[in-house]
């Protein structure tokens, strides 16, 4: 399962740097979204992936049994989806906002200040 996994978090970065590399904007914004959930992937299956094995800790002991996945991962992800969906709104605004003002989503046509 890691093995799928792993390529599939490759796949994710591969083709989020590629789009990244695009000269359109919207390229720009689903290349960073692509990113953003090969690196959670990538963090979620770090911590293990364990099915049917809660991390809950028994009465008494001192740490969970054997096996379970850890939370901390699942915890981080949890919040880099949260931060990851404000800097798409973010970007998606400031698409508007440069489309609206520029007529083109072409980064390189973007880069002169005068309109």
């Amino acid at each position: 399962m890691e093995t799928i996994l792993a390529i599939v978090i490759g796949g994710l970065y591969g083709t989020g740097l590629y789009l990244m590399m695009r000269r359109s904007m919207v390229k720009l914004v689903l290349g960073l979204a692509l990113l953003a959930h090969a690196a959670n992937l990538l963090i979620f299956v770090g911590g293990r992936l364990v099915r049917g094995v809660p991390p809950l800790v028994a009465n008494g002991a001192i740490a969970p049994p054997d096996g379970s996945a850890d939370p901390l991962p699942q915890a981080l992800v949890l919040t880099a989806i949260v931060i990851g969906f404000g800097v798409q709104a973010f970007l998606l605004v400031l698409l508007k906002r440069g489309y609206t003002l520029m007529r083109t989503d072409d980064l390189d046509d973007m880069r002169t200040t005068e309109t």
